[in-house]
């Protein structure tokens, strides 16, 4: 519950209030829950300093997450529920924060950040679902901010054509966030078409 609400406090921009509600939940456990739990809870805590700009701290948390799920057993050994946190969720966090962080640096963030969004998308698939297309949505808006738009825009078809198989609101407010870097490069025909792709998806 308290992993939930810090990341309700993350959406709204609380940053704060999530850290402060993500060590109250690692205080209250401690040795009482899993090593995917603990690091689910490593990869919220990240996630709040992120979004400080604590970049240190972002990385130490990081490491911690990947320390705790490399003691993970077999699914049985942990409650139902957190089950989806493996490696490739990890990954697929890791580089969502680190997209985050690239979108004020991305000289210094957005290669790793499409490194680790690769790494989940090699792990989990299409048939992922939702997460394989914000993993793809992600991935478009690196190639972007790297400064490499064929690739961005090649992204951007797969990214649309992933959303296509989810009816997922989030999916969607994210291709709306990536729309404007499809635009001014009218010049280009891949964009413009990767442009067009999203507009009819969401115009649908």
């Amino acid at each position: 519950m308290l992993a939930g609400m810090a990341r309700q406090m993350l959406y709204r921009d609380r940053a704060d209030d999530a850290l402060q509600l993500i060590h109250l939940a690692q205080e209250g456990v401690r040795d009482a829950i899993g090593p995917r739990a603990r690091a689910m809870l490593h990869t919220r805590e990240a996630w709040a300093y992120a979004a400080q700009g604590r970049i240190a701290g972002f990385h130490r948390a990081t490491a911690k997450a990947a320390e705790a799920l490399a003691d993970a057993g077999e699914d049985g050994d942990e409650p139902y529920w957190i089950a989806y946190f493996d490696e490739a969720e990890l990954a697929g966090v890791t580089g969502g924060r680190l997209l985050d962080l690239a979108r004020t640096d991305p000289r210094r963030h957005a290669a790793q950040a499409a490194d680790e969004i690769r790494a989940a998308l090699a792990s989990r698939g299409a048939e992922a679902g939702r997460s394989h297309a914000l993993d793809r949505i992600g991935l478009a808006e690196c190639q972007f901010l790297a400064g490499d738009v064929q690739s961005a825009a090649a992204e951007t078809v797969l990214a649309v054509q992933a959303a296509r198989g989810t009816q997922s609101g989030r999916v969607r407010a994210q291709l709306g966030q990536l729309y404007p870097y499809t635009v001014g490069h009218s010049a280009s025909r891949p964009v413009r078409e990767a442009r067009d792709s999203i507009r009819d998806l969401l115009s649908s």
